[in-house]
């Protein structure tokens, strides 16, 4: 029993190389498979494969801020649609770190537009792996260029501790922490920070 364990540790872990030396509290593990499919554990939440974002993210108290973001930009139905979609997901710790005050004007009825713009800035189309993110960062000499679903650039390299970082338009970096969590409809992977456009400020 004791062997199985290290065993199934050792895959999640060792799966992905360049993820080794990233920080995780909470790792993200699989958990039971039923008839509904595959269900990840991810900071202590069950999501299940079978669930669309909308669906696991309101299962975890760490996307309330993201849930209700997607919300008030009118936007529950893109992240519900069939997809499918790669959405790179920020908790509640990423949003804390954008200027005080800027989440909050961000959710006014009049800045709807600038709101729906930031979250389909972490989405592309199709289903994107981690190692599909590191495929096209070696081929593309250390870094690679993803359009987003706001039509807006995304480029992602991998650091010195072999994290996956996302660089957004205005000079940001954000780690990815945790990676392919399946969704009925596309792929999430858990970021640090917000990421954040260059044409549309905050």
């Amino acid at each position: 029993m004791k062997k199985g364990v290290i065993f199934i540790f050792f895959v999640l872990n060792g799966f992905f190389v360049f993820a080794q030396k990233t920080v995780v509290v909470t790792p993200v593990v699989d958990s039971i498979k039923a008839k509904w499919g595959k269900t990840k554990i991810v900071d202590g939440a069950s999501m299940k494969s079978s669930n669309d974002f909308i669906e696991n993210m309101t299962c975890s108290k760490d996307y309330t801020l993201l849930v209700n973001a997607i919300e008030g930009a009118g936007l529950t139905q893109t992240f519900k649609s069939k997809g499918p979609i790669t959405v790179f997901a920020p908790t509640n710790q990423a949003f804390e770190k954008l200027p005080p005050g800027k989440l909050d004007t961000l959710l006014k009825p009049d800045h709807k537009l600038d709101l729906s713009y930031l979250l389909t800035y972490h989405a592309i189309a199709g289903r994107i792996t981690a190692k599909d993110i590191e495929k096209k960062i070696n081929s593309n000499n250390g870094q690679a260029t993803f359009t987003t679903i706001a039509g807006s650039k995304l480029t992602a390299k991998i650091d010195s501790n072999r994290n996956i970082v996302l660089i957004d338009e205005s000079g940001g970096e954000s780690i990815i922490s945790k990676f392919n969590i399946p969704q009925s409809n596309g792929l999430m992977h858990i970021v640090s920070s917000v990421l954040v456009p260059k044409i549309k400020a905050i």
